[in-house]
Formats: structure tokens, C-alpha cells, sequence
């Protein structure tokens, strides 16, 4: 039986096939975009093409570098995501573009898409072991506070009922998109560290093994920052998506089905209280219930016109699709940001919108699959949090525009408009990309010493040992 032990490949050159296969997909719908109006080659193409083969390179050229074993998936994924969503802005864009008062969207996301993936790009640098970010588990519960405050200051901006924006000089920034990562921090170092503690029994009523009411301070705690979200900012989708991403990790650190089952019955009675105390909560249940009310359709604000008129684009896309750039999208209130699956269904139709599901299905497995790897705790809950939060955000999104559940303000992620949102969410894929090279790195091996007597040969030299079960 040989005793060389082979080593796992990096796998960087899957990497490289599947980046090609990416950057065709996101610079081919960005030429399909402009083919009916002849402008598939003008300025924005070549800089869109541009823009993405130098990023995706940079990042590639990067893992090769400083992690070699990271997940070789992740990143082709999430670059032909980000080109589809770039290449339906564009083709929105071109709707309007001999309107008196158009301001392209495209340019401006592009030119965000390159501060996200460079920012990716400096966190891989510098981020040498993801567990370091283990030490900052409370300066980060600290900076979450900040970014959640900041929208209340004077900074703070009030768009369509939300006040979750503030003003940065040459533009507007959602602070609330980077804390739901520094939260994740958070839950992670304080649930890793406390985990013991609060598996420590309570009282059990049939099956259920319900914790001790000292250790349901930290589910509380994360239900009045929801609450606070929901009453001082006006927004559901932030609210749902902070108190959701506990939930998950704290079920995750203890595996028990009464932490779960606790936080629903808290989002139930947040739910009930908000519905009867802000009339904006009410407005869009109210939506959400009676969409097709002629009232309810046309009241403003807070009328169901943008679900309704989202839903008869699905359905005009029908299996395969009007085709891109032949459909009527633009019918749609913001199409570009809000509504832009509905956008591409319409033109794609259930085989295209299912192939990003599945895309995004795949990017989610492959977070928790860097999970399941790594060996420590803070990982763990680490990946999970990150993963489960583009998880939820898809599913908030996609349920809202298929009325499954009422409409938020949620983005989709890496397509939909928004700078602040691209940034946090390639800050998420650089984190998974740290984790999972972490999970997936050989176990360092050598030869076993002359203590362990199976060790020794025939010869009386030492032998070389096995790989271990970890390596393995």
C-alpha cells in the first residue's frame, strides 16, 4: 500500500473555466440589452466588459494567491448574478432614454460594482484568518448600534416612508446594509463563546426543553432592535431580515426547536402590535390581502398597484419568456431596484427566472457546505449567518413580488440597484471565500515521532505518518 499522501487540489482552475462561462453570460445580456435599439456596442458596453473581466481577474489572481483552496463556485456565481442585474439596469435604462429628465442607473451601479469587488478584494488581502474578526464580537455590536442610529441623525434621509438612508456628499448610503454583517459578527463571537450556557436546561413542557429566562436576553434583545427598526425607520424588510438572521444562528448553536418556535411566537406578537399601532404596516398587509381591490389598487401611497402590475409581468412572460429587451418591464415602479425579478421573469420567463434561483440555491449550499467544513465554532455560526441572510433576502423579495407574503423594501442581492447593498453583499462573498478556503485547506501533516511505537520500521528509523482523519 503506498504511503503518499495525495494532496487536495486548489480546484482554481475550475475556478477560471467557470469565471469564462460568467463573464459570457453577463457581457452577452448586456449585448442583447442594447441589440433592438442598435446601441449593443456603444461606450457602456466596452466599459461594462471591461470592468468585470479586470475585477473577476483581480479576485481570482488573489485567491491564488492568499487563499488557494477557497470555494472555486462562489464567485463565478455571484459575478454573472451581478452582470444579469447590471444588464436588465441597462436595458431599463434605454426605456427612458428620450425622456426630458432621464439620469441613467447603469453607470452608477457599474461604477458600484467596482467599489464592491474592490473592497472584496482589500478584505482578502488583509483579512489573513477569518477567525481573527472573533475579537471585535462586541465593538461590532457597537458599530451596528451606530449604523442603526445613524439614519435617526441629521444625516438621515426619509425616501418613500423609510427613513433608512443617510447623506454622504455625492450621494445617498444605507447603513443598515453593513450591519446586518456586523451583527453576524456578533451573534456568532457571543452565541460561540456563550453556547453552554445557554443549553443549560430549563423548563420542559412535553418534548420541548424551553431555555432559562436569564439566557432569552440576547433573542430579546434582537426583537426590540427589529421592533426599534420597524418603528423609527419604517422598515419591514430590515426588521424581518435582522430578527430572522438570529434566529437561524441562535437554532444553529443549540439545535433545539424551542429557541425557533419562541421567535415566532415573538414575530407574531411584534407583528399583531405593529399592524395595529403604524398605519404604514397596516397599508401593506392591506396591499398584500386585498391586491386586487380597484381601492386598494389605486391608493397612494400605499396602494397594491406595483404588486398587481408586477404579477401580470410574470405572467405575460409565461414559460420562456418575451424575450430580453422585447418586453414591457418599465410598466413596472421601480423595476430596476425593487421589482427587478419580476422585470426579468417577464422577460425571461419561469425557465430563465428558475435558473437564478438556482443560482442563488447553489451560492446559499455552498456558504453552509464552508460551514460544515471549518472547524471552529465562530465559523460556523459565521457562514451560516452570511449565507442564511442572502437566503432570507431572496426569499423576502421573490415572496413579496409573487404576493406569497406582503412586499418590503428588501433588495435582491448583487442585482437589484443600490450601491450600499452591492457593497455589504460582496463583503459577505469575501468573508465566505475567507471560511471556506479555511474548510477546505489540507490538515498539516508530518512524521510521527519515536514515542508512538508504530512509528518505527523494520530499520529502526521513523516512518512517515498517515494523513489524519481530518486531513482526510
Amino acid at each position: 500500500m503506498s504511503d503518499v499522501m495525495t494532496v487536495p487540489r486548489s480546484r482554481r482552475n475550475v475556478e477560471a473555466l467557470l469565471l469564462l462561462v460568467a463573464l459570457a453570460v453577463a457581457v452577452g445580456a448586456n449585448y442583447i440589452a442594447g441589440l433592438d435599439r442598435e446601441e449593443q456596442f456603444n461606450s457602456y458596453f466596452w466599459t461594462q466588459a471591461f470592468t468585470f473581466l479586470g475585477m473577476g481577474l483581480l479576485i481570482h489572481i488573489i485567491l491564488r494567491i492568499r487563499a488557494k483552496y477557497a470555494d472555486p463556485v462562489i464567485l463565478p456565481i455571484v459575478l454573472a448574478l451581478n452582470g444579469i442585474g447590471l444588464a436588465m439596469i441597462h436595458r431599463l435604462d434605454l426605456t427612458r432614454i428620450d425622456e426630458a429628465t432621464f439620469s441613467p442607473v447603469a453607470p452608477q451601479q457599474l461604477l458600484w460594482t467596482g467599489v464592491a469587488i474592490s473592497a472584496a478584494a482589500v478584505l482578502l488581502v488583509f483579512l489573513k484568518d477569518h477567525r481573527i474578526l472573533r475579537r471585535f464580537t462586541y465593538i461590532s455590536l457597537i458599530v451596528s448600534a451606530v449604523l442603526l442610529l445613524l439614519p435617526l441623525t441629521p444625516l438621515g434621509l426619509e425616501i418613500n416612508g423609510a427613513r433608512i438612508w443617510i447623506s454622504v456628499g455625492i450621494g445617498t448610503f444605507q447603513p443598515g446594509e453593513v450591519a446586518k454583517i456586523t451583527l453576524a459578527i456578533f451573534f456568532a463571537g457571543y452565541l460561540s463563546t456563550n453556547r453552554d450556557l445557554i443549553l443549560l436546561a430549563g423548563k420542559k413542557i412535553g418534548p420541548l426543553q424551553l431555555p432559562r429566562f436569564q439566557d432569552l436576553a440576547p433573542m430579546i434583545a434582537a426583537w426590540f432592535v427589529s421592533i426599534g427598526v420597524l418603528i423609527f425607520q419604517r422598515d419591514l424588510g430590515s426588521s424581518i431580515l435582522f430578527f430572522g438572521l438570529f434566529m437561524a444562528m441562535i437554532y444553529v448553536a443549540t439545535s433545539r426547536v424551542s429557541w425557533v418556535l419562541i421567535g415566532l411566537a415573538l414575530i407574531g406578537v411584534g407583528g399583531y402590535v405593529a399592524l395595529q399601532l403604524f398605519s404604514h404596516v397596516a397599508l401593506r398587509f392591506d396591499s398584500w390581502i386585498n391586491a386586487f381591490d380597484p381601492e386598494v389598487y389605486n391608493r397612494n401611497p400605499g396602494g397594491s398597484g406595483q404588486v398587481v402590475q408586477g404579477l401580470f409581468g410574470l405572467a405575460s412572460g409565461g414559460l420562456v419568456g418575451t424575450g430580453f429587451g422585447q418586453g414591457r418591464p418599465d410598466l413596472v415602479t421601480y423595476a430596476n431596484s425593487d421589482m427587478i425579478i419580476a422585470a426579468l421573469g417577464e422577460e425571461l420567463g419561469l425557465i430563465g427566472i428558475s435558473a437564478i434561483v438556482m443560482l442563488y440555491v447553489v451560492l446559499v449550499s455552498r456558504g453552509f457546505r464552508a460551514a460544515l467544513g471549518t472547524k471552529d465554532g465562530f465559523g460556523k455560526l459565521l457562514a451560516c449567518g452570511l449565507s442564511f441572510t442572502i437566503a432570507l433576502q431572496c426569499f423576502v423579495v421573490i415572496g413579496g413580488i409573487t404576493r406569497l407574503i406582503p412586499l418590503t423594501g428588501l433588495t435582491t442581492p448583487f442585482m437589484s440597484a443600490g450601491g450600499s447593498s452591492l457593497l455589504a453583499n460582496w463583503l459577505i462573498v469575501a468573508l465566505l471565500l475567507m471560511i471556506s478556503e479555511t474548510a477546505r485547506r489540507p490538515a498539516p501533516t508530518g512524521p510521527l515521532t519515536s514515542s508512538f511505537p508504530e512509528a518505527i520500521g523494520m530499520n529502526g528509523k521513523p516512518t512517515h505518518g498517515h494523513p489524519t482523519e481530518a486531513a482526510r
